[in-house]
């Protein structure tokens, strides 16, 4: 029985009864799913891009908190991912996923976005900002990948995400949480299931240490840009954190948070809305 699945569909329910919109749509040949919101805030648009393995679901309960302060929030599936499917041609790279998220923006949203990435989609986020300044007012990185790391810190972070055993399963979920939930750790065959996806294998065999995000893309950045990193990550090397300190231009804000674990949209969605909330009143979006 496929238990994640039948929790996703059953959130995926609830969300549309509460008043937002799942809809999908085609990005050149890719189908993409994604929840819409439709918001009573004067804010910019917010796109929320999740992580490796996870889903659009990740962001569930910010949805409605976002929308009293911004026009629109969209929480996307990023092909291979929740209800996007793979495509018929196999897993899609990751620089096609960040084509595929630029062209969500210019095609569903049509204006520019308040960009928000975690993990994997903070690094996907980086590079679009690079990219595509233009489509993005402001940046939301919450405990993003993609820095640059020693290649024996990358090869143990990748190593983990090779997961053979419902142990194995059981370790890398751990990683996830500032406090685990037992269910989690109760469907460790459920986790391991979504871990060996091919679209997660096929971002692990792809990734290089060549792909990290650079200083000068980092310090080019112009929009305002807020980073949340959790006092409780176990999953990304700490390096990560210094290198974006370091290099993010001086107008970048930098957080480190306690009782924020890798995924704090999950596990404390209400405080991570309210940051967001506070960086957008500050900056005037």
């Amino acid at each position: 029985m496929d238990l994640l699945g039948t929790a996703n569909r059953a959130m995926r329910r609830y969300l549309v009864l509460r008043g937002v919109e799942s809809h999908t749509t085609r990005i050149g040949a890719l189908s993409i799913h994604y929840y819409q919101r439709q918001g009573s805030g004067l804010g910019p648009p917010v796109v929320l891009v999740h992580g490796l393995g996870s889903s659009a679901n990740a962001y569930a309960r910010m949805l409605i908190p976002l929308s009293r302060r911004f026009r629109r929030v969209y929480a996307i599936d990023i092909p291979g991912n929740g209800f996007s499917p793979v495509p018929d041609g196999g897993p899609v790279p990751l620089r096609e996923q960040v084509t595929a998220v630029v062209g969500f923006i210019e095609q569903i949203v049509k204006e520019p976005v308040f960009l928000v990435g975690n993990s994997l989609g903070g690094a996907m986020s980086l590079f679009l900002a690079h990219e595509r300044a233009d489509v993005v007012r402001a940046l939301g990185l919450i405990s993003p990948a993609g820095a640059k790391l020693a290649p024996e810190r990358i090869e143990a972070l990748l190593k983990s995400f090779r997961v053979s055993s419902n142990q194995d399963a059981r370790a890398i979920t751990r990683r996830l949480f500032h406090r685990t939930p037992m269910a989690l750790l109760l469907l460790s065959s459920e986790m391991r299931r979504l871990y060996s996806t091919p679209t997660v294998q096929s971002i692990v065999n792809e990734v290089k240490p060549s792909d990290a995000v650079t200083e000068d893309m980092l310090r080019g950045l112009p929009m305002p840009t807020l980073l949340l990193w959790g006092r409780s990550e176990r999953l990304l090397p700490y390096e990560s954190v210094d290198y974006f300190r370091a290099h993010l231009p001086a107008h970048a804000q930098v957080h480190e948070v306690s009782g924020f674990g890798h995924i704090p949209q999950v596990e404390r969605p209400s405080e991570v809305a309210q940051r967001l909330i506070h960086f957008a009143d500050e900056h005037r979006l």
